[in-house]
Protein backbone atom coordinates (compact mmCIF):
# COMPACT_ATOMS: atom_id res chain seq x y z
CA UNK A 1 0.00 0.00 0.00
CA UNK A 2 1.06 3.58 -0.63
CA UNK A 3 1.11 6.55 1.73
CA UNK A 4 1.49 9.15 -1.04
CA UNK A 5 -1.26 7.74 -3.26
CA UNK A 6 -3.70 5.83 -1.00
CA UNK A 7 -6.41 3.42 -2.11
CA UNK A 8 -9.75 2.88 -0.36
CA UNK A 9 -11.65 -0.23 -1.42
CA UNK A 10 -15.25 -1.20 -0.70
CA UNK A 11 -15.98 -4.84 -1.43
CA UNK A 12 -19.36 -6.51 -1.24
CA UNK A 13 -21.79 -8.68 -3.13
CA UNK A 14 -24.70 -7.36 -5.15
CA UNK A 15 -27.47 -5.92 -3.00
CA UNK A 16 -25.29 -5.78 0.10
CA UNK A 17 -25.61 -2.02 0.55
CA UNK A 18 -22.49 -0.89 -1.29
CA UNK A 19 -24.53 1.90 -2.92
CA UNK A 20 -25.22 3.37 0.53
CA UNK A 21 -21.52 3.12 1.33
CA UNK A 22 -20.56 4.84 -1.92
CA UNK A 23 -22.91 7.79 -1.26
CA UNK A 24 -21.69 8.04 2.35
CA UNK A 25 -18.06 8.17 1.28
CA UNK A 26 -18.93 10.74 -1.41
CA UNK A 27 -20.47 12.91 1.31
CA UNK A 28 -17.35 12.59 3.47
CA UNK A 29 -15.12 13.47 0.51
CA UNK A 30 -17.18 16.61 -0.25
CA UNK A 31 -17.24 17.72 3.36
CA UNK A 32 -13.51 17.19 3.87
CA UNK A 33 -12.52 18.66 0.50
CA UNK A 34 -11.02 15.40 -0.80
CA UNK A 35 -10.67 14.75 -4.53
CA UNK A 36 -11.25 11.03 -5.12
CA UNK A 37 -10.69 9.10 -8.34
CA UNK A 38 -13.72 6.78 -8.39
CA UNK A 39 -13.54 3.33 -9.99
CA UNK A 40 -16.49 0.92 -10.22
CA UNK A 41 -15.85 -2.79 -10.01
CA UNK A 42 -18.07 -3.53 -13.02
CA UNK A 43 -15.42 -1.85 -15.19
CA UNK A 44 -13.20 -4.88 -14.58
CA UNK A 45 -15.64 -7.51 -15.78
CA UNK A 46 -14.12 -9.36 -18.71
CA UNK A 47 -17.22 -9.49 -20.93
CA UNK A 48 -19.95 -7.07 -21.91
CA UNK A 49 -23.61 -7.91 -21.36
CA UNK A 50 -24.19 -9.71 -24.65
CA UNK A 51 -20.96 -11.69 -24.44
CA UNK A 52 -21.70 -12.71 -20.86
CA UNK A 53 -25.21 -13.82 -21.75
CA UNK A 54 -23.89 -16.01 -24.57
CA UNK A 55 -21.11 -17.46 -22.43
CA UNK A 56 -23.54 -18.27 -19.63
CA UNK A 57 -25.73 -20.14 -22.10
CA UNK A 58 -22.70 -22.04 -23.41
CA UNK A 59 -21.55 -22.87 -19.88
CA UNK A 60 -24.98 -24.18 -18.95
CA UNK A 61 -25.18 -26.29 -22.11
CA UNK A 62 -21.72 -27.76 -21.56
CA UNK A 63 -22.24 -28.46 -17.87
CA UNK A 64 -19.86 -25.79 -16.55
CA UNK A 65 -22.39 -24.74 -13.95
CA UNK A 66 -20.17 -22.49 -11.82
CA UNK A 67 -19.31 -19.78 -14.39
CA UNK A 68 -20.29 -16.40 -12.90
CA UNK A 69 -19.36 -12.75 -12.33
CA UNK A 70 -18.05 -13.78 -8.92
CA UNK A 71 -15.12 -15.82 -10.29
CA UNK A 72 -11.85 -15.16 -12.15
CA UNK A 73 -13.03 -16.43 -15.54
CA UNK A 74 -15.41 -13.50 -15.95
CA UNK A 75 -13.17 -10.78 -14.48
CA UNK A 76 -9.90 -8.94 -15.09
CA UNK A 77 -8.25 -9.52 -11.72
CA UNK A 78 -4.74 -8.87 -13.07
CA UNK A 79 -5.77 -5.51 -14.54
CA UNK A 80 -7.47 -4.52 -11.26
CA UNK A 81 -4.35 -5.32 -9.25
CA UNK A 82 -2.24 -3.40 -11.77
CA UNK A 83 -4.47 -0.35 -11.35
CA UNK A 84 -4.14 -0.41 -7.56
CA UNK A 85 -0.37 -0.96 -7.73
CA UNK A 86 0.30 1.68 -10.39
CA UNK A 87 -1.96 4.23 -8.68
CA UNK A 88 -0.06 3.66 -5.44
CA UNK A 89 3.21 4.29 -7.27
CA UNK A 90 2.21 7.21 -9.51
CA UNK A 91 -1.22 8.57 -8.55
CA UNK A 92 -2.73 7.49 -11.88
CA UNK A 93 -3.59 4.32 -13.81
CA UNK A 94 -5.94 2.96 -16.46
CA UNK A 95 -9.64 2.30 -16.01
CA UNK A 96 -12.93 2.42 -17.91
CA UNK A 97 -16.69 2.52 -17.29
CA UNK A 98 -19.37 -0.12 -17.64
CA UNK A 99 -22.55 1.49 -18.98
CA UNK A 100 -25.44 -0.07 -17.07
CA UNK A 101 -28.43 1.56 -18.75
CA UNK A 102 -29.57 3.98 -21.46
CA UNK A 103 -28.93 7.05 -19.31
CA UNK A 104 -25.32 6.08 -18.68
CA UNK A 105 -24.73 4.99 -22.27
CA UNK A 106 -26.23 8.04 -24.03
CA UNK A 107 -23.27 10.45 -23.52
CA UNK A 108 -20.94 7.87 -25.11
CA UNK A 109 -23.23 6.98 -28.04
CA UNK A 110 -22.96 3.34 -27.05
CA UNK A 111 -25.40 0.59 -26.19
CA UNK A 112 -26.09 -0.16 -22.52
CA UNK A 113 -24.21 -3.17 -21.25
CA UNK A 114 -20.97 -2.18 -22.98
CA UNK A 115 -17.66 -0.71 -21.81
CA UNK A 116 -16.08 2.63 -22.62
CA UNK A 117 -12.50 2.63 -23.86
CA UNK A 118 -9.63 2.37 -21.38
CA UNK A 119 -8.36 5.79 -20.28
CA UNK A 120 -5.76 7.17 -17.87
CA UNK A 121 -7.04 8.46 -14.55
CA UNK A 122 -6.38 12.19 -14.38
CA UNK A 123 -3.43 13.01 -12.11
CA UNK A 124 -3.88 15.13 -8.99
CA UNK A 125 -6.47 13.10 -7.07
CA UNK A 126 -6.04 12.70 -3.32
CA UNK A 127 -6.92 8.99 -3.32
CA UNK A 128 -8.44 6.17 -5.36
CA UNK A 129 -11.88 4.95 -4.30
CA UNK A 130 -13.05 1.53 -5.55
CA UNK A 131 -16.45 -0.07 -5.01
CA UNK A 132 -17.30 -3.51 -6.36
CA UNK A 133 -17.18 -7.26 -5.95
CA UNK A 134 -13.43 -7.84 -5.74
CA UNK A 135 -11.76 -5.06 -3.81
CA UNK A 136 -9.92 -7.53 -1.57
CA UNK A 137 -9.63 -10.54 -3.86
CA UNK A 138 -6.62 -12.83 -3.64
CA UNK A 139 -5.79 -15.83 -5.82
CA UNK A 140 -2.67 -17.80 -6.68
CA UNK A 141 -1.97 -15.15 -9.35
CA UNK A 142 -3.04 -11.83 -7.84
CA UNK A 143 -3.32 -10.10 -4.47
CA UNK A 144 -5.44 -7.00 -4.84
CA UNK A 145 -5.82 -6.51 -1.08
CA UNK A 146 -2.12 -5.86 -0.47
CA UNK A 147 -2.31 -2.50 -2.28
CA UNK A 148 -5.22 -1.07 -0.26
CA UNK A 149 -4.93 1.39 2.64
CA UNK A 150 -8.49 0.97 3.90
CA UNK A 151 -10.53 -2.15 3.12
CA UNK A 152 -14.25 -2.14 3.90
CA UNK A 153 -16.57 -5.15 3.58
CA UNK A 154 -20.31 -4.71 3.15
CA UNK A 155 -22.32 -7.91 3.29
CA UNK A 156 -25.85 -8.98 4.27
CA UNK A 157 -26.63 -12.29 5.90
CA UNK A 158 -26.89 -14.89 3.15
CA UNK A 159 -30.67 -15.37 3.39
CA UNK A 160 -31.18 -11.60 3.16
CA UNK A 161 -28.92 -11.46 0.11
CA UNK A 162 -30.99 -14.14 -1.60
CA UNK A 163 -34.27 -12.38 -0.75
CA UNK A 164 -32.92 -9.14 -2.21
CA UNK A 165 -31.79 -10.86 -5.40
CA UNK A 166 -35.08 -12.71 -5.84
CA UNK A 167 -37.16 -9.57 -5.36
CA UNK A 168 -34.92 -7.32 -7.51
CA UNK A 169 -34.55 -9.74 -10.42
CA UNK A 170 -38.27 -10.49 -10.50
CA UNK A 171 -39.50 -6.91 -10.25
CA UNK A 172 -36.81 -4.94 -12.06
CA UNK A 173 -35.54 -7.47 -14.59
CA UNK A 174 -38.52 -9.75 -15.20
CA UNK A 175 -36.63 -12.97 -14.45
CA UNK A 176 -38.52 -16.09 -13.42
CA UNK A 177 -38.21 -17.54 -9.94
CA UNK A 178 -36.65 -20.71 -11.35
CA UNK A 179 -33.99 -18.81 -13.33
CA UNK A 180 -33.01 -16.75 -10.29
CA UNK A 181 -32.63 -19.85 -8.13
CA UNK A 182 -30.51 -21.43 -10.87
CA UNK A 183 -28.29 -18.34 -10.85
CA UNK A 184 -27.87 -18.48 -7.07
CA UNK A 185 -26.83 -22.12 -7.27
CA UNK A 186 -24.52 -21.54 -10.24
CA UNK A 187 -22.67 -18.74 -8.49
CA UNK A 188 -22.28 -20.55 -5.17
CA UNK A 189 -18.80 -22.12 -5.75
CA UNK A 190 -17.37 -18.75 -6.84
CA UNK A 191 -19.15 -17.02 -3.93
CA UNK A 192 -17.55 -19.43 -1.47
CA UNK A 193 -14.07 -19.30 -3.04
CA UNK A 194 -13.73 -15.67 -4.15
CA UNK A 195 -16.28 -13.48 -2.33
CA UNK A 196 -16.44 -14.80 1.25
CA UNK A 197 -12.64 -14.94 1.84
CA UNK A 198 -12.35 -11.22 1.16
CA UNK A 199 -14.22 -10.39 4.36
CA UNK A 200 -11.41 -11.92 6.41
CA UNK A 201 -8.98 -9.37 4.88
CA UNK A 202 -11.07 -6.25 5.43
CA UNK A 203 -10.32 -3.63 8.09
CA UNK A 204 -14.01 -3.05 8.85
CA UNK A 205 -17.08 -5.14 7.99
CA UNK A 206 -20.67 -3.93 7.95
CA UNK A 207 -23.20 -6.75 7.98
CA UNK A 208 -26.97 -6.25 8.00
CA UNK A 209 -28.80 -9.03 9.84
CA UNK A 210 -32.62 -9.24 9.72
CA UNK A 211 -34.51 -9.60 12.98
CA UNK A 212 -37.60 -10.97 11.22
CA UNK A 213 -38.09 -14.50 9.92
CA UNK A 214 -36.03 -15.14 6.78
CA UNK A 215 -35.73 -18.88 7.30
CA UNK A 216 -37.05 -19.65 3.81
CA UNK A 217 -35.84 -16.83 1.53
CA UNK A 218 -37.40 -18.47 -1.53
CA UNK A 219 -40.96 -17.75 -0.40
CA UNK A 220 -40.38 -14.28 1.12
CA UNK A 221 -42.66 -11.61 -0.35
CA UNK A 222 -40.88 -8.53 0.97
CA UNK A 223 -37.31 -7.47 1.72
CA UNK A 224 -36.69 -6.78 5.43
CA UNK A 225 -36.22 -3.06 5.96
CA UNK A 226 -33.32 -1.43 7.77
CA UNK A 227 -35.60 -0.91 10.77
CA UNK A 228 -36.25 -4.66 10.75
CA UNK A 229 -32.52 -5.35 10.92
CA UNK A 230 -29.50 -4.95 13.13
CA UNK A 231 -26.12 -3.81 11.88
CA UNK A 232 -23.01 -5.73 12.94
CA UNK A 233 -19.79 -3.69 12.67
CA UNK A 234 -16.58 -5.69 13.04
CA UNK A 235 -13.11 -4.12 13.29
CA UNK A 236 -10.18 -6.34 12.41
CA UNK A 237 -7.98 -4.30 14.74
CA UNK A 238 -9.72 -2.42 17.53
CA UNK A 239 -6.60 -0.42 18.40
CA UNK A 240 -7.32 3.29 18.13
CA UNK A 241 -11.10 2.83 17.83
CA UNK A 242 -13.02 4.97 20.31
CA UNK A 243 -15.67 2.41 21.22
CA UNK A 244 -17.22 4.42 24.10
CA UNK A 245 -17.76 7.37 21.74
CA UNK A 246 -19.33 5.20 19.05
CA UNK A 247 -21.64 3.56 21.60
CA UNK A 248 -22.71 6.96 22.92
CA UNK A 249 -23.51 8.25 19.42
CA UNK A 250 -25.23 5.10 18.14
CA UNK A 251 -28.21 4.86 20.48
CA UNK A 252 -29.38 1.38 21.49
CA UNK A 253 -26.08 -0.13 20.42
CA UNK A 254 -23.90 -2.60 22.32
CA UNK A 255 -20.69 -4.57 21.96
CA UNK A 256 -21.11 -8.28 21.27
CA UNK A 257 -17.33 -8.92 21.18
CA UNK A 258 -14.27 -6.82 22.01
CA UNK A 259 -14.00 -5.74 18.35
CA UNK A 260 -17.69 -5.74 17.38
CA UNK A 261 -20.51 -3.20 17.75
CA UNK A 262 -24.16 -4.02 17.10
CA UNK A 263 -26.58 -1.18 16.39
CA UNK A 264 -30.02 -0.66 14.80
CA UNK A 265 -29.99 -1.14 11.03
CA UNK A 266 -31.37 2.34 10.44
CA UNK A 267 -28.15 3.80 11.87
CA UNK A 268 -26.00 2.47 9.01
CA UNK A 269 -25.22 5.82 7.36
CA UNK A 270 -24.55 7.54 10.69
CA UNK A 271 -22.32 4.67 11.79
CA UNK A 272 -20.30 4.91 8.60
CA UNK A 273 -19.88 8.66 9.01
CA UNK A 274 -18.65 8.19 12.58
CA UNK A 275 -16.33 5.28 11.78
CA UNK A 276 -14.79 6.39 8.49
CA UNK A 277 -14.38 10.16 8.85
CA UNK A 278 -11.43 9.88 11.27
CA UNK A 279 -9.94 6.97 9.30
CA UNK A 280 -10.00 8.96 6.06
CA UNK A 281 -8.60 12.03 7.81
CA UNK A 282 -5.66 9.96 9.07
CA UNK A 283 -5.00 8.60 5.57
CA UNK A 284 -5.02 12.09 4.06
CA UNK A 285 -2.86 13.52 6.87
CA UNK A 286 -0.23 10.81 6.32
CA UNK A 287 -0.33 11.56 2.60
CA UNK A 288 0.31 15.28 3.20
CA UNK A 289 3.20 14.58 5.59
CA UNK A 290 4.84 12.25 3.06
CA UNK A 291 5.47 15.06 0.55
Amino acid sequence: MSVKHPVISITGSSGAGTTTVRSTFAHIFRREGIEAAVVEGDAFHRYDRTEMRDLLADAKASGRGHFSHFGPEANLFEELETLFRVYGETGTGRSRKYLHDDAEAAPYNQAPGTFTKWEDIAPGSDLLFYEGLHGAVKTDKVDVAQHVNLLVGVVPSINLEWIQKLQRDKMARGHSHEDIVDTILRRMPDYVNYICPQFSRTDVNFQRVPIVDTSNPFIARTIPTQDESMLVIRFRNGKGIDFPYLLSMLHNSFMSRPNTIVCPGGKMELAMQLVFTPMISQIVDRKKRSF
